[in-house]
């Protein structure tokens, strides 16, 4: 086992719990929809800079998920993520639950930043719809992530555009669903808030699993390559083209001799 890899998914999902998660329990009636899905994207983009280079930052067994059937990395390190996750998402809520028991009248039975559909749902999507929501959201956010990176680490400005596709799948989530978008995320709040919270979690388990997988499949037919074409491309690469469209050495792509002198004869 990579110790560090895990301990970066450990407290990377535990940051995102309790600051994403946090921003909808201590300050969702002050920022509203818009101002909690910045605070996930936010959030993702932070820890993406601290932890990217160490394990990816996938803090979100979907991703893993998606990376894995991506053939980025194996299963013994996809399980070793999860087990990471979801116990820092258990972690993460933890503290989030002792903090908000210190605010007066914060109300955390049953809700506590908890996703649901029906009657805990904010526009009382029935659990069909909730199933299609999390599977298109957790798609974009999975996609975006195997559009933008290369292999597992997550380099340069790659973080920003999973931070903004994060949180734009907050900003339609949130009214529908609370936005679950990652199991982890939906499985640490759930423990403490009990109740039905706990009953509907399957749904906010298995459809992000859905929409990463979704997404590792169109992935392999809109950017990988066909077998054996990196390699042809490596043996036979194309020339390089000087100003003017003409090769190097004096030549044009399509004469065989000299080229004329000047610009005038281009």
């Amino acid at each position: 086992m990579e110790t560090r890899t895990v301990v970066a998914e450990f407290i990377g999902t535990a940051m995102l719990v309790l600051f994403g998660v946090g921003s909808l329990v201590l300050a969702g009636d002050y920022i509203n929809a818009l101002g909690i899905s910045l605070a996930f994207g936010f959030t993702l983009i932070a820890i993406a800079y601290a932890f990217g280079r160490v394990s990816g930052c996938h803090i979100n067994p979907a991703v893993t998920l998606g990376v894995l059937l991506a053939k980025r990395i194996d299963i013994r390190t996809a399980v070793e993520y999860w087990i990471a996750q979801f116990v820092g998402a258990i972690v993460g809520a933890a503290v989030l639950f002792l903090v908000a028991k210190q605010v007066p009248r914060l109300q955390t039975a049953g809700a506590f930043g908890s996703n649901g559909y029906g009657v805990r749902s904010p526009v009382g999507l029935g659990a069909g719809g909730a199933f299609l929501v999390e599977v298109l959201l957790t798609f974009l956010l999975v996609f975006v992530f195997l559009t933008v990176t290369r292999s597992v680490v997550l380099v340069g400005v790659e973080p920003v555009p999973v931070g903004l596709a994060y949180a734009a799948a907050n900003l339609v989530g949130i009214p529908l669903t609370w936005a679950s978008v990652n199991p982890a995320r939906s499985f640490g709040p759930a423990i403490f808030a009990g109740g039905d919270a706990l009953g509907q979690l399957w749904l906010f388990i298995v459809a992000p699993l859905v929409g990463g997988v979704l997404a590792a499949v169109v992935h392999r037919f809109t950017h990988l390559r066909p077998e054996g074409q990196v390699e042809r491309e490596q043996a036979h690469p194309p020339p390089e083209a000087g100003p003017w469209g003409r090769l190097r050495g004096g030549h044009r792509p399509e004469a065989g001799g000299p080229e004329t002198k000047g610009p005038e004869a281009a």
